[in-house]
């Protein structure tokens, strides 16, 4: 029975609910936009922790070992492409942390100089 506007409530006839495309659920619309591969974080994590742990071989080398290791094991955990520089900085992050024990050893202090 058609409302007092003229129009039914139901739908014509000629449209069938098959025919009818499902709504899409928001959260899977957003999840596929937002989308970022996490192998180029990783990436450049493996590529931070190279540089840290180089730089930590020549000063500040308490506070860049450890920074060197973690995102070298971050890097590998997010399987970097570049495994070999992530290895590369869990090593110089191990030596930043070496020299770290020798200055406290030999000096008793965190510091060093040349002369």
């Amino acid at each position: 029975m058609p409302s007092p506007s003229g129009c039914s409530s139901s739908p014509p006839a000629s449209v069938s609910p098959a025919s009818v495309p499902p709504a899409e659920e928001p959260a899977m619309e957003l999840a596929a936009h937002h989308h970022r591969p996490v192998t180029r974080d990783a990436d450049g994590m493996a590529v931070a922790s190279f540089v840290l742990g180089l730089a930590g071989l020549l000063f500040f080398n308490a506070l860049l070992g450890p920074a060197a290791i973690g995102l070298a094991l971050l890097a590998l955990r997010g399987r970097t492409a570049r495994r070999g520089r992530a290895f590369l900085g869990l090593a110089l992050g191990a030596a930043d942390l070496a020299v770290l024990a020798a200055l406290v050893t030999l000096n008793g202090t965190v510091s060093w100089n040349l002369g």
